[in-house]
């Protein structure tokens, strides 16, 4: 195992500091006129606080933006589910690379997707609720990235 493993960890679970911090990099993202001091002033924290987290935390979806991602979608077994999954990445450019599907079981199929996220426009997390929001899909999971 790795000396300083990495961890997800849902954003309810983690300290206001951590959080504060991710949304005044992100401010500093969409508002390059803002200084370090200004972004954390109208976020609320301290300078010292962000220069303290600013290099080891950074939300989920930059991670794997880019990348490969594996993921594991629990889907209904009714017709159409898998078709308006598809259909949901392609609306995001996804670039779907594998797609292996069980048999249906119980009424439900696990489906594993490999998707190239490079030419993805919007943020992973985007794609990530609106993969979830699909009717029929139970379950999304990241299963790998690299």
């Amino acid at each position: 195992m790795p000396d300083d493993p990495y961890y997800l960890i849902r954003k309810s679970h983690i300290p206001e500091v951590i959080r504060k911090t991710v949304e005044v990099t992100e401010l500093l993202q969409r508002q390059p006129s803002l200084n370090v001091a200004q972004a954390a002033k109208q976020v609320g924290i301290s300078r010292s606080a962000y220069y303290k987290y600013k290099d080891v935390v950074r939300p989920f979806y930059s991670a794997v933006q880019g990348q490969i991602v594996t993921l594991a979608l629990t889907l209904q077994h009714t017709p159409g589910v898998l078709s308006e999954v598809l259909n949901t990445l392609a609306v995001f450019h996804a670039n779907i690379l594998t797609i292996n599907q069980s048999l249906p079981l119980q009424g439900v199929a696990t489906v594993i997707v490999s998707l190239d996220t490079h030419e993805i426009e919007h943020s992973f997390d985007t794609v990530w609720t609106a993969l979830r929001n699909v009717s029929g899909v139970e379950q999304v999971n990241l299963v790998g990235q690299g």
